[in-house]
């Protein structure tokens, strides 16, 4: 056989089978999905919709913004926690291990009410903080809710990337040395880049966990999509309609966290890491 017709057969055997994801079980849920659309459909009452579309649009936003926000910021916070608590020395280790425990020990609502109750009450106190520039912003709620799913993202994270900076072989990074590398060029070309190649996989699932978090803010009259919901069944008098609206939402959002993850990972080999 050439290797013309070698390639193109192994091209073939690669091609997803169609027919293998028709099987009973799927169809079964595609024909239970369908029918639950069509009853939610028909039975419910959904003409409240257009006019509060625009809230829940802006809702959304917020949402989003959250998540995307803190997850940065969060992700930020944890290199460093990851990595002190590999190579740093005793007493930064100890604070860097104590901070994630305790957060990862709390409920993240405790959390956020102790900074919007707790340091929020303190602030306006001192004439010199209100007097500040930052006092606009310290009077709002949306910063205590940045800070808690900030801090709450770094804790759980740091704690991968302590496990993938410690799961990097040697071999690479005295590899690097040898080559003249300074420790910031292995830290930064090498050591690094293949921490996050393995905690990647973790990565997605801390995301969407960081997304079911989001409705907490509403406790402190942040209005993200929950809260607008929330609202909405104050003033329709509904209880499905919206619930089931917020739960497609999030359901959405998620699969689309879940897809971007997933071509990332196929982009970013993690094989063998």
């Amino acid at each position: 056989m050439s290797d013309d017709n070698t390639i193109g057969a192994m091209a073939l055997t690669e091609l997803p089978d169609r027919k293998g994801f028709l099987k009973p079980h799927r169809i079964i849920l595609m024909a239970i999905a369908a029918v639950l659309v069509f009853c939610a459909a028909w039975f419910m009452r959904w003409d409240w919709l257009p006019e509060y579309g625009w809230r829940l649009a802006q809702g959304v936003g917020v949402t989003l913004l959250m998540l995307f926000s803190t997850c940065i910021l969060g992700f930020l916070f944890a290199v460093p926690l990851g990595l002190v608590q590999v190579t740093g020395p005793w007493p930064l280790k100890m604070l860097a291990r104590g901070f994630c425990t305790i957060i990862r020990g709390t409920p993240l609502l405790l959390q956020l009410w102790l900074l919007y109750y707790g340091l929020g009450s303190l602030f306006p106190q001192f004439p010199a903080i209100r007097q500040s520039f930052l006092w606009p912003y310290l009077r709002e709620a949306w910063p205590y809710g940045v800070a808690a799913l900030t801090m709450s993202f770094a804790a759980y994270e740091g704690e991968v990337m302590r496990g993938a900076f410690a799961g990097v072989p040697a071999g690479e990074l005295e590899a690097g040395r040898a080559y003249g590398m300074s420790r910031w060029t292995v830290f930064r070309r090498i050591w690094l880049p293949r921490a996050i190649h393995r905690a990647l996989p973790t990565l997605n699932g801390e995301t969407v966990l960081q997304l079911k978090a989001t409705p907490l803010v509403a406790t402190i009259t942040v209005i993200d999509v929950y809260a607008v919901v929330s609202k909405i069944r104050q003033m329709t008098y509904l209880t499905y309609e919206p619930l089931l609206l917020l739960a497609l939402i999030y359901l959405c959002l998620t699969a689309i966290l879940v897809v971007a993850f997933r071509a990332l990972e196929n982009k970013i080999p993690t094989r063998g890491a």
